[in-house]
């Protein structure tokens, strides 16, 4: 099976992403095709058989068009928003004259139309608005009646024509009042109502834009020394490039030469620059900005980081959150139904129509349009086509993915990736939040925090010298400590390289899980922990007092031993991050409780714990214990976030009700998590809950409009009191205040700084 990504145009409501989901399904060898309305991107799942040509022409009968999905760059204009401009201009030339006319009637009584035209002049103008800038609501509508698949479009596609057909009768000589012009303004006002709606929502998938927009049009390739400019879609893995200051680094890859420092704002949120050197690894779409490097290219194409990032957003925005269930249920129906009430307004009119009027006349006065005085056929087409046009099935499909939308959005703009989009709901009930403790609350490496010895030189160099051999982490800490100290002594590199050239390691062996021995210009040396070391013969009474008298229980020894001879201890110890403190008392604050499952030692995880503030400290735990624990917590009622390094932690992840990855760019690809943290800082975790409970609350004030506008306001249009294009205005209305407010969502104000 395989995945094709298409953009469809020619949407204007939730229904029409139902139709042209359905229509997409039906195709054979398509397993699965979930189209998403606000951002109007296809995803679907299928066998080799299924060409892009197939899936486009399955949806082109309902009028929408279907393509290969390419993401423009930010300074061109979507096709569809040009089009929509068209049809916006089309129709309000036309419908304004009539719209200024139908106001000096109903509120001055001047008719600005004489009355032997009016018929004509407005029959002839609302057909060529509906021929022209209604092309798209006629096609819906034709295809609604073929297939008997309703949308949106085809509610007002009929109410349209309803009206355009009332003044035709009414040419005829039939007994009904003219609505010709009232079909000229539901399509103009259809169309402003989409054109904002469509501009808004592009607005809210900008960041895609934004990051799709910023990779390098072209590389300079390095070949046999010279320099060969190629687009970046020729670059393989392997090549080597020269990037220049100031240039944009083409595709993700390892510096090979030369050292620099690279903005990765666009891929972490982090506005200062981060140095670079030989081995460093660099990010496709983030600026070379001090000096020039070569770069070995690593991953292109789909494999690159911005291009998993642009795949996780739009994953993640097509996906649905369980409040989002009970308004698609509502969805699913709500067109048949508004076409039966519609029906049943108008049969009322016709049958009775006594106690209708008695409501009409308690709102003559304060509505100029409710004429009580008109024809039951007129009176019944008025509320049947008010009817059609108020009901909004898309201020209730609208209210969640734009919300959902933009608050991605905004953490992809801040090195936040929201991979499942029913997280956030999850978040806003969660309770308790689970650490790991190395790497997610402490640096994750290791650093020499004491030292004993009585002879420093010789105490760094022996262990320089050994353990630069060695590549256990706790090795590298300590020659980078040692070499640091050695510079210090010596007060030079060039002086301190010269001391050791005196030196040779040979016979060098690393014991796994205890230390390294080696022999140092012929005398035997040993670097380890000390029962590695008493293995060897070497005597530790000397440092065992002084050992006794610092606190060295949650830290890991090595000792460094001469000729069966004890030299010094190197104490080190994996320190809290920076910040973490403050982020823990924030999340008490909002309402968490905390805790840390660690498989280190107790004494280890009960220091870093306490440091760190959190409440309860559980350590020496194996995976499953983890999973173990998370499992008691959920069944004792509590909702759990889990934040770990995304890989090691990847079972608990999965068993936390929200799992969130602290990792890196590299890392993304493989986490496990819903929420990968891309700059590893616990501060993010503040931005994750801020923004996941400030989305929720979006999204509930938009169902919660959405729901109240169409409770109210179709009874208003099957009672006569709304005049259509007072109706099809408010249904505009409540679509574009869906968007409004959750594009509001970007004005968000966070607790700390990130």
């Amino acid at each position: 099976m395989k995945t094709t990504q298409l953009s469809v145009r020619g949407m204007h409501c939730v229904n029409c992403a139902r139709t042209a989901e359905r229509l997409l399904s039906k195709v054979p060898g398509v397993e699965e095709a979930h189209v998403d309305f606000a951002t109007g991107k296809a995803r679907v799942i299928h066998d080799a058989s299924v060409t892009v040509t197939a899936l486009s022409e399955a949806v082109a009968d309902a009028g929408y068009e279907a393509s290969p999905d390419d993401d423009q760059s930010s300074d061109e204009e979507d096709p569809a928003l040009k089009k929509e401009r068209c049809r916006l201009i089309i129709s309000w030339s036309i419908a304004f004259p009539f719209m200024v006319a139908m106001i000096s009637m109903y509120a001055f009584h001047v008719m600005l139309i004489p009355m032997e035209y009016e018929g004509l002049i407005t029959v002839i103008g609302s057909t060529l608005v509906l021929l022209f800038a209604g092309m798209p609501v006629l096609k819906a509508t034709f295809f609604a009646f073929k297939t008997l698949i309703f949308t949106m479009d085809s509610l007002i596609g009929i109410g349209s024509i309803a009206a355009l057909v009332s003044g035709i009768l009414h040419l005829a000589q039939f007994p009904i009042e003219n609505f010709a012009m009232i079909s000229s303004m539901i399509i103009a006002i259809n169309n402003t109502g989409n054109y904002i709606k469509l501009n808004s929502t592009k607005k809210a998938g900008d960041a895609i834009k934004k990051l799709a927009s910023m990779s390098a049009k072209s590389a300079h390739k390095l070949i046999d020394g010279s320099l060969i400019d190629i687009p970046i879609k020729l670059l393989v893995p392997g090549d080597v490039v020269l990037v220049k200051p100031g240039e944009i680094i083409p595709s993700d890859g390892v510096i090979v030469k030369g050292t620099t420092a690279v903005d990765e704002s666009l891929a972490t949120g982090e506005s200062i620059p981060v140095d670079k050197l030989e081995g460093s690894k660099v990010i496709g779409g983030t600026i070379n900005q001090v000096g020039a490097i070569e770069v070995k290219i690593e991953k292109t194409g789909n494999d690159t980081f911005i291009a998993q990032v642009i795949h996780l957003i739009e994953e993640a925005q097509a996906s649905k959150i369980p409040i989002q269930q009970f308004a698609d249920k509502i969805t699913n129906i709500f067109v048949p139904v508004i076409l039966i009430l519609s029906a049943g307004a108008f049969l009322f009119w016709m049958v009775l129509p006594e106690k209708n009027l008695q409501i009409l006349e308690t709102f003559k006065k304060l509505l100029p349009w409710v004429q009580p005085g008109s024809s039951r056929l007129s009176m019944a087409l008025f509320s049947a086509i008010a009817t059609l046009v108020i009901a909004c099935p898309c201020a209730l499909g609208l209210a969640t993915p734009t919300a959902l939308m933009v608050g991605i959005s905004m953490g992809a703009q801040r090195g936040i990736l929201i991979r499942r989009g029913d997280a956030i709901q999850e978040i806003r009930n969660a309770d308790v939040i689970v650490f790991d403790k190395t790497g997610t609350l402490t640096s994750g490496k290791p650093i020499v925090s004491k030292y004993l010895t009585d002879n420093e030189q010789e105490f760094f160099v022996t262990a320089y010298l050994l353990e630069k051999n060695s590549e256990h982490p706790l090795a590298h800490a300590i020659t980078d400590y040692a070499y640091k100290k050695l510079v210090d002594t010596n007060h030079s590199k060039t002086d301190t390289d010269s001391v050791l050239k005196k030196y040779t390691i040979e016979k060098f062996s690393a014991k796994p899980g205890m230390g390294a021995e080696a022999l140092l210009n012929g005398e035997a040396v040993y670097a380890g922990s000390l029962s590695f070391l008493e293995n060897n013969g070497v005597l530790l009474s000397a440092f065992k007092q002084k050992l006794s008298e610092i606190d060295a229980k949650a830290a890991t020894i090595v000792g460094i031993a001469k000729n069966r001879t004890i030299i010094g201890i190197f104490i080190l110890e994996d320190t809290l991050k920076p910040g973490t403190y403050d982020v823990v008392q924030s999340l008490k604050t909002l309402g968490f409780s905390t805790m840390v499952l660690s498989g280190d030692t107790t004494a280890s995880a009960q220091k870093i714990g306490t440091l760190a503030g959190i409440d309860s400290i559980k350590a020496g735990l194996l995976p499953h214990d983890k999973i173990a624990e998370i499992k008691r917590l959920q069944e004792s009622g509590h909702k759990v976030i889990m934040v770990g390094d995304g890989i090691n932690d990847a079972p608990a992840l999965k068993q936390a009700d929200v799992g969130i990855a602290i990792g890196t760019g590299t890392d993304i690809a493989i986490s496990s998590a819903d929420i990968t943290l891309v700059q590893g800082k616990l501060e993010s975790l503040i931005v994750v809950i801020t923004l996941a409970r400030a989305m929720f609350k979006k999204i509930k004030q938009n169902l919660f409009w959405a729901f109240f506008y169409n409770l109210v306001a179709i009874p208003l249009a099957m009672l006569g009191i709304l005049h259509p294009v007072i109706a099809e205005s408010a249904m505009a209305l409540s679509s574009i205040t869906v968007v409004s407010n959750s594009l509001r969502l970007r004005k968000l104000q966070f607790p700390m700084k990130h």
